[in-house]
């Protein structure tokens, strides 16, 4: 059950807030499923010297799921090189 708190910013039963990183998340997904509803035709893909036929909406989900893979290695690597930096801060 949510409620509302007092800067309007809705909040669970235990008093917890939906944060923005949680909102983007959700828009983002239901723009992703309206978009993949929309368009169900199938297309011709070509990359190198393979050749293939599929629905847009799976190449979309791919598409998205590849990104969302790269956006989270890339944020891993960056934490790895704030660590070792912090590590070798501390070891001066």
């Amino acid at each position: 059950m949510t409620q509302q708190g007092p800067s309007s910013t809705p909040t669970n039963a235990d008093g917890r807030r939906l944060g923005g990183g949680a909102i983007a998340s959700i828009t983002g997904v239901a723009a992703l499923v309206i978009f993949i509803v929309q368009n169900t035709e199938d297309v011709k893909l070509e990359f190198l010297f393979w050749h293939f036929i599929w629905p847009v909406w799976l190449l979309t989900i791919v598409s998205a799921l590849l990104g969302a893979l790269v956006w989270f290695g890339l944020g891993v690597m960056r934490r790895h090189r704030r660590r070792k930096a912090r590590r070798e801060d501390r070891r001066d």
